[in-house]
């Protein structure tokens, strides 16, 4: 049967049918996030993926019959997705699919990535720098200390960072009240759904975070915080982000799966270190040990690290006689510089974005221009004008 192939979406904006299809098809029973990324990538949209359901293997050969089966069913998951959608209208959330352009650009790089993400704040979450802080929720005095400075310090170096964090107890939630304090945006990752907040305690600070950065979940409502959707939200406080630092972990934790996941996506991994024996320092001691973690003890070191400082005034001028030595650049390389100029510093998927190139073509002409001393990258995966 030749069927014809469905239309690609890339540019298509998110329609309420894509949005509904894309809950429908995040709920379908045994079917892994990497074959729903293969679906949507083969046949176009999640939209398509509904249409043609039925027929799966026209457009997608090597579906299983447990996957055609599961297909199948996908129209009785439908209701529940147009009422989580009525419920996120009602309640200010946004809806945001892989390819929309508010999608957090850092996740998207990520081969387990969500499909779907439920976001309620204002933060933007592909700003030019973003961290998370994890840590054990047994936090110590000195932990919740590293915190404080740290953050204080940061906000003063940075100003335009995004902290994320878990909303959990412990380093968690001092990080978000560190960061409220010292006016700076913060993103809970939660692990349910956004008609609650876990634990109770923390509903006033995720209130205020609400209005000054965010709160983020791939879960829909009247989904419990079971355990193993912690482990889960990990990846995504992992994936949206520049770096990652643990402020204190006991031998065994999140906080730890969290820095493998950061380790295996290729972002920085940073940790302080405390004294031997304390059982709350294991874990940061270990991965500074095994040259996991790079050892910070200040916000200086990890901005210096990440090579975050902003370019004097001075300078710029510097630059543009740099780019005159260069008149011979494509229009293709003189968008990527003009997008830059006005940014400092973006990675790959923002980037694409930002000039509407596909990441294949736009990562020939990075390395083209790095080759013309034109741009450089940075820690953290990010790109700027050298």
């Amino acid at each position: 049967m030749n069927t014809p192939r469905p239309a690609s979406v890339k540019h298509t904006p998110m329609t309420e049918e894509e949005i509904i299809c894309t809950m429908a098809l995040t709920r379908l029973p045994r079917v892994n996030t990497a074959t729903q990324h293969r679906l949507v990538e083969e046949l176009g949209s999640a939209t398509a993926v509904f249409e043609h359901r039925r027929h799966i293997r026209d457009f997608f050969p090597e579906a299983s019959d447990k996957l055609s089966a599961a297909l199948a069913e996908m129209e009785r998951l439908m209701p529940r997705a147009e009422e989580e959608l009525e419920f996120a209208r009602k309640n200010k959330i946004q809806c945001l699919c892989h390819a929309d352009t508010g999608y957090p650009s850092r996740l998207r790089e990520c081969d387990d990535a969500p499909l779907m993400l439920f976001y309620k704040g204002n933060a933007d979450l592909n700003r030019a720098h973003v961290i998370n802080m994890v840590g054990t929720r047994h936090c110590t005095e000195y932990g919740k200390d590293i915190c404080r400075h740290f953050v204080a310090e940061l906000a003063r170096l940075c100003p335009d960072v995004l902290i994320v964090s878990g909303l959990a107890y412990g380093v968690d939630i001092h990080s978000h009240r560190a960061a409220l304090d010292n006016r700076l945006d913060t993103v809970g990752v939660l692990a349910h759904g956004l008609d609650q907040i876990y634990p109770r305690m923390h509903r006033d600070t995720a209130v205020q975070m609400v209005s000054h950065g965010g709160l983020l979940t791939e879960f829909m409502s009247r989904t419990n915080a079971d355990k193993v959707n912690f482990v889960r939200r990990n990846r995504i406080v992992a994936g949206m982000s520049d770096a990652t630092i643990v402020v204190e972990s006991a031998e065994r934790g999140g906080a730890l799966i969290t820095a493998d996941l950061a380790t295996s996506y290729h972002r920085d991994v940073f940790a302080f270190p405390g004294r031997t024996g304390d059982p709350y320092s294991q874990g940061c001691n270990r991965l500074i040990r095994d040259s996991k973690a790079a050892l910070i003890q200040t916000a200086q070191d990890f901005v210096e690290a990440m090579d975050w400082h902003t370019a004097p005034a001075a300078t710029g001028g510097s630059r543009d006689t740099q780019l005159e030595l260069f008149p011979d650049l494509c229009d293709e390389e003189q968008r990527i510089v003009d997008c830059l100029r006005q940014s400092e510093g973006l990675q790959v998927n923002a980037l694409a974005v930002a000039t509407d190139l596909p990441v294949h073509k736009l990562s020939v002409f990075l390395f083209n221009l790095e080759m013309k001393g034109v741009v450089r990258m940075s820690g953290g995966g990010m790109y700027r004008l050298a």
